[in-house]
């Protein structure tokens, strides 16, 4: 069984992540199927598209986006799921709805997604936990990488880009190469912001 244009998956998991473990207990984060921030990524490749020759095989984990495990209410207020639904746990995914996937243990992004994690906000005179629009690129692609712009660099990115991922127990956040416009070169003494509920996922 094989798609033309796109990936067949199954989700790693529920189709949601409703709750995180602390302290050796459950704790219900989530009760909603509305809110996309519960909605798990996590799938594994169980079939390849024909049209598309990529580095991904079948069996590959991968994170993709989270409206393909997503459900809703119809007009009637019945639930459903999403639209990207096939059958018996199968779902079908766009090439480009695909962000990571892993190979040896170890995760790799796929075409020009990349994944920055930010920084701890040192002033004490300002809410803000995280600084903004800057971080540590944990995630690169080649086309940064042709620029110049490597994994574990300090770089800047555009506003309004922070789409929320947890890898490895690290909340970051996944971005296209053109959403990075700097490069810092001198950035001494910057602590990465890693929140403790991201690492009881």
């Amino acid at each position: 069984m094989k798609s033309v244009y796109d990936f067949l998956i199954e989700p790693i998991g529920k189709v949601y992540d409703n709750s995180i473990n602390v302290d050796n207990k459950k704790l219900v984060l989530n009760t909603s199927i509305e809110k996309h921030k519960f909605v798990n990524n996590r799938a594994k490749v169980i079939a390849v598209p024909l049209a598309f020759n990529t580095s991904i095989e079948i069996g590959d984990e991968i994170i993709v986006h989270h409206n393909i495990f997503r459900r809703y209410y119809d007009t009637k207020g019945k639930e459903k799921n999403s639209s990207k639904f096939f059958k018996n746990n199968l779902y079908f995914c766009q090439i480009d709805q695909i962000y990571l996937y892993k190979k040896s243990d170890t995760w790799k992004s796929f075409g020009d997604r990349c994944f920055i994690m930010p920084f701890k906000n040192d002033n004490d005179l300002e809410l803000e936990k995280e600084k903004k629009l800057i971080g540590t690129l944990k995630y690169g692609n080649k086309s940064l990488e042709d620029a110049g712009i490597n994994e574990s660099d300090v770089v800047g990115f555009k506003p309004n880009r922070e789409f929320e991922f947890i890898i490895n127990n690290d909340r970051l956040y996944c971005m296209k190469s053109n959403d990075i416009v700097i490069k810092y070169e001198q950035q001494a003494n910057q602590t990465e912001y890693n929140p403790s509920w991201a690492q009881s996922s």
